[in-house]
């Protein structure tokens, strides 16, 4: 089917990211229904736990790396220049988003880019916008549901929870973010390097296969 050939790649990772939440969800209720035994407490149904601090926080805190890592990427990539590889553009091509004001006149481009020059600036950074939007939510949300799971912990243990604004000054919370924020920038990094020496075939992420080391771009 046509679809499924023009839509194969979103359909797939989608299809992924839907098993890998379910084991998420699945595997951390048990997680959390073993944990309430241990400590003689009555255990959460699964739709309880769907909607829990624990559950929600653990799902944020990862897609909170992820599109910090990928807002990060698509800005850095526009500026800074790692020669030989496929992730970076050539240091000795032309710029090929230059004159927008002219190419906005040429048939087949987003409307957007006709509607004037303060439009085109903001849809010229729009994916890297959005991105960092996503970013910003997701973690807005692993902060307020670690606060919880960490004021429930201290309730527990007969302690003075602490107020979700102290809480984004807690260790606790900067080293569930920094813990992924750390492999996801080294992954980024050797994903750049690696580009440069070997290829993947027919991947646009990688160079042709026959391509020289010193090419740039893919």
């Amino acid at each position: 089917m046509r679809v499924l050939r023009d839509n194969g790649l979103t359909i797939v990772l989608l299809l992924l990211f839907a098993g890998s939440i379910a084991g998420q969800w699945l595997a951390g209720w048990h997680v959390a229904a073993e944990d309430a035994q241990r400590h003689h407490q009555l255990a959460m149904s699964l739709s309880a736990y769907t909607s829990s601090p624990e559950f929600l926080s653990s799902v944020f805190e990862n897609w909170e790396s992820e599109f910090l890592q990928m807002s990060a990427y698509v800005v850095l990539t526009a500026f800074l220049i790692q020669r030989g590889s496929a992730e970076s553009n050539d240091p000795d091509a032309q710029p090929r988003d230059k004159d927008l004001d002219k190419q906005a006149l040429k048939p087949g481009v987003p409307t957007v880019l006709r509607w004037g020059a303060m439009w085109r600036a903001l849809y010229a950074r729009s994916l890297g916008l959005a991105l960092f939007a996503l970013f910003l939510i997701s973690f807005v949300i692993h902060w307020t549901q670690s606060a919880q799971v960490a004021a429930q912990n201290a309730i527990e243990h007969g302690e003075v929870p602490l107020s979700r604004l102290a809480y984004l000054g807690d260790p606790q919370l900067w080293f569930e973010s920094f813990q992924n924020w750390q492999s996801e920038f080294l992954s980024t990094a050797v994903l750049v390097v690696l580009s440069i020496f070997l290829r993947q075939r027919e991947s646009p992420e990688s160079k042709a296969v026959a391509a020289p080391h010193s090419e740039t771009g893919s």
